[in-house]
């Protein structure tokens, strides 16, 4: 399997081709499907990779500590006094 970066260069080089306009109609047809499969592949990997990083970032730092499981907790310490 490609690396990420080789298959985002192949999915730029498709999209330049295609805006291009030169190419012709069923060429354009197969390259756009190729770069609708690309674009997929790589949106689920970086996915996956948003996860583990949110799993990191929220892993507690000593076994006591229990894990933070809300995407902004900083927010839940301002108080709602201004009504």
């Amino acid at each position: 399997m490609k690396s990420f970066e080789e298959r985002l260069a192949r999915l730029e080089e498709i999209s330049a081709g295609i805006r291009e306009g030169d190419v012709p109609l069923e060429k354009a047809a197969e390259l756009f499907e190729e770069g609708v499969k690309l674009s997929r592949g790589l949106d689920r990997d970086l996915q996956r990779i948003e996860r583990k990083v949110q799993q990191l970032v929220n892993e507690p730092e000593s076994p006591e500590e229990k894990p933070v499981l809300e995407l902004f907790p900083e927010l839940g310490e301002i108080s709602g006094d201004d009504d």
